[in-house]
């Protein structure tokens, strides 16, 4: 009974208020994500991503802090007798030009949020890292981080703690995209010049992600400047890019539009030998936003994007692919109360894939493509100063083409096409975050998902060999089968000191789309497939526990994390399977397992200074068990790599002069070689025994840069970048193949092939 009766009079002894509001930048309108608002010694919280914060306090005077990267910390004295709204614009930091060294202390990584393995990069970040063709690239940038794997020279896939790169679900204002690479890898769909906020969850995801079992890259796009209007882009040696920003409506609307485009075919077109051939990319984004009153604001974004691929081989023959994606989403923010913040969802998705081929009498086309409707609402409701609760739902329309192909030629091999997949994907979900002490910080959550095969073709039993047994029909609208997974997500964080804490997590996952694919990196013409009656939904369980520490007055962060995670249903190919056989089910070429993955990631990042960046270390292992592969035994995925280390740094030599440097170095990918070989009516026939139990040699590669500003006004500024991609010319195997001796059929020579030796660029940018 005092229990009860203490608890009771607490609210009667502390009367709470609420204070809450949009944050936004003054000199474009930008809204702030995860800027920070606090009353020292009482309470303290940060911005959600559409720059919204609810706080709760004592009754009678505070003296709020309000802060952001970049922005002067501005303080509000208030004396609160209800609840009360305050909208705020900071200004950005204007330090004295002649200035070079950084002396604000960084903000950094949380140590008293219960989130673990999320990672955040900034775009002044990104803009300083030195990449291939001297295209600053958001991929590119985040594979320098612990846990993230590159796939390879010039590919922008990418594998996060074990996963394959389909497991990977990159957001574009929340729309998914299937294939975020340009160029067959080389450039990612992401323009850096329109995005706002970057962030990558590595394990912990929170409830509101799912469909995906390794990581979560989400990605915000500006909004557009609502003050002023500008113009920006560069010229580089491959590629050009502008963006035009403004207000529609001052301090109420505003646009952004964003297009870039290599011109390689330019210069193809100017020799007498690939005149005909083509190979480009472009892509546009696009956003306008609308405020309709203090509690409402819409938002219109989408991107479209296209490469395309042309090989000449005479007059009229040749071989050609166009892949590209399109997304589109119409947002609404509407604040209820201080308290109450909600958000509602339209969003299409949709890529596509078409492979020209032309030669003599033979003249066909293969299409695929994948699309989706996806509606969403969450509400996020701030209950106190200790609890805040997100409840939503999300409904995923997914229409899948596997592949369709079309002749007109007078061999005519006929149309083909392997059926159309339609699934229902739906989930509800709630999380809340509870500070249950000073200084300890629970996250606890659950996510609902089902999904539902629907009819309209044939499914299959397919027998231990691999051969169809039985064949079932569904009508159109049909519900052949429906896949329900609880997935469980907890998270907690001690904070020791105001400098370190311990955090802990335990997620589970599931994925019921999967990418069929013959290489270890992502291409365009793989092959998107959903669940079947046979083919069920991924399944990951993960732990991370991992220790964070602010070092030197904030001006270093020491990341250290272990993560174990399992996976059920994993996914690999038969020996010698064809998956991109139409005539075939493609449940006859897969076979089915699991798979486990573990490691330490280490992280020593240094944001203040004249010399910033980060040195990151991964030591993992990644293995899959699978009946029917390498003696039913335990083998390397094709990920699986023992060491990864990026060292990354910036140094600001003057104002004028920016210098950076990269440096990578992983172990080779496993790969299976032959074992051995054989003649067969003259031929060389090589055979193969354990699955992926060779090593790829070890890659490294050393990358420099350097910006020089011209000139720098609050109006107007315009610079050179330089940059040196593999810059001491190491010949990195890209691909590994085995051919007889020429002088001596007996015996077998490797031969190594590479992609890049010294790649030189230089770009000019410009503002006004």
């Amino acid at each position: 009974m005092a229990f009860l009766f203490s608890v009771a009079v607490v609210p009667a002894m502390a009367q709470k208020v609420t204070v809450g509001g949009t944050l936004k930048s003054k000199a474009n309108g930008e809204t702030l994500i995860g800027a920070t608002v606090k009353v020292e010694s009482v309470a303290g919280t940060l911005t959600n991503e559409y720059g919204f914060y609810s706080l709760s306090l004592p009754a009678g005077k505070h003296k709020i802090e309000m802060s952001s990267v970049g922005m002067q910390t501005q303080y509000i004295e208030v004396d609160l007798s209800k609840d009360t709204t305050i909208n705020l614009a900071l200004s950005d930091n204007s330090r004295d030009l002649q200035e070079v060294t950084i002396t604000e202390t960084s903000k950094g990584r949380s140590l008293s949020s219960a989130q673990t393995s999320v990672e955040r990069l900034t775009a002044q970040e990104i803009k300083n890292i030195p990449v291939l063709f001297g295209e600053k690239d958001i991929l590119k940038a985040i594979q320098l981080l612990p846990g993230i794997k590159a796939a390879g020279d010039g590919n922008s896939g990418m594998f996060v703690r074990g996963g394959a790169a389909d497991q990977n679900l990159i957001l574009l204002d929340e729309a998914p995209v299937y294939n975020a690479s340009h160029l067959l890898g080389f450039f990612s769909t992401f323009n850096s010049d329109a995005v706002k906020d970057i962030t990558v969850y590595k394990g912990g995801m929170p409830a509101q992600y799912g469909g995906r079992l390794s990581s979560v890259l989400d990605i915000k796009m500006n909004d557009g400047n609502n003050q002023d209007f500008d113009v920006s882009g560069g010229i580089g040696l491959i590629s050009a890019k502008l963006n035009v920003e403004g207000p529609i409506q001052k301090d109420k609307s505003s646009f952004l539009i964003t297009g870039r485009r290599t011109y390689a075919d330019v210069f193809l077109k100017a020799t007498d030998d690939y005149k005909n051939n083509s190979l480009y990319f472009y892509d546009l984004n696009a956003k306008v936003n609308y405020t309709l009153g203090e509690k409402d604001r819409i938002y219109l974004s989408g991107y479209f994007g296209k490469d395309k691929l042309k090989a000449a081989f005479g007059d009229d023959d040749g071989f050609g692919i166009n892949w590209g994606n399109a997304t589109a989403t119409l947002r609404w923010n509407h604040i209820f109360n201080n308290k109450l913040f909600s958000n509602t969802s339209f969003i299409f998705s949709n890529y596509n894939y078409k492979i020209s081929i032309k030669s003599g009498a033979y003249d066909f086309n293969i299409f695929s493509q994948i699309q989706d409707l996806n509606l969403k609402e969450e509400i996020q409701w701030y209950i106190s100063d200790r609890n805040n609760l997100k409840i939503g739902f999300n409904s995923i329309y997914h229409t899948i083409r596997p592949g369709e192909v079309t002749s007109g030629d007078e061999n005519s091999i006929g149309s083909q096409a392997l059926q159309k997949r339609y699934s229902w994907e739906n989930a509800v979900y709630a999380t809340n975050n509870w500070k249950a002490a000073d200084n300890l910080n629970i996250t606890y959550g659950v996510r609902v998902s089902a999904f539902s095969i629907l009819g309209g073709g044939n499914f299959y039993d397919v027998n231990a060999g691999g051969e169809v047994v039985d064949t079932f029909k569904y009508n159109s609208g049909q519900f052949v089968k429906t896949y329900v997974n609880l997935e469980p997500r907890l998270a907690a964080s001690w904070q020791f000191n105001p400098t370190s804490s311990v955090k802990a997590s335990f997620v589970r996952n599931t994925q019921n789309l999967h990418l069929i694919s013959n290489s270890t990196s992502s291409s365009p013409t793989d092959k998107w497939i959903a669940s079947t009656n046979l083919i069920k939904p991924e399944i990951s369980d993960q732990v991370s526990v991992g220790y964070y520490k602010n070092l030197g007055g904030n001006k270093y962060e020491l990341t250290v994390e272990a993560y174990y995670k399992t996976m059920q249903n994993q996914i690999d190919y038969r020996d010698g399977a064809n998956v991109f056989s139409s005539s075939n089910a493609i449940e006859t070429e897969l076979l089915y397992g699991k798979g486990r993955s573990y490691g330490l990631e280490v992280l020593l990042k240094k944001k203040v200074g004249r010399l910033s960046g980060w040195i990151s270390y991964t030591l993992s292992k990644t293995e899959r068990q699978i009946d029917g592969i390498n003696n039913n035994e335990w083998y390397n995925a094709r990920q699986d790599r023992t060491h990864d280390i990026a060292i990354v740094a910036t140094y600001q030599l003057n104002k004028k002069w920016t210098l950076s440097a990269n440096w990578v170095y992983y172990t080779g990918d496993a790969i299976t070689f032959p074992a051995g070989k054989y003649q067969v009516d003259g031929q060389t026939v090589y055979y193969y025994t354990k699955r992926n139990d060779y090593r790829m040699p070890a890659y490294h590669r050393l990358d420099l840069g350097a910006t020089c500003k011209l000139k720098e006004t609050k109006k107007w500024s315009h610079e050179l970048a330089f940059s040196l991609f593999n810059a001491y010319g190491r010949e990195n195997a890209y691909t590994i193949y085995f051919r007889d001796v020429k002088n001596d059929p007996t015996r077998t020579e490797a031969v190594k092939v590479a992609l890049f030796k010294f790649i030189p660029s230089i770009s000019y940018n410009f503002k006004f």
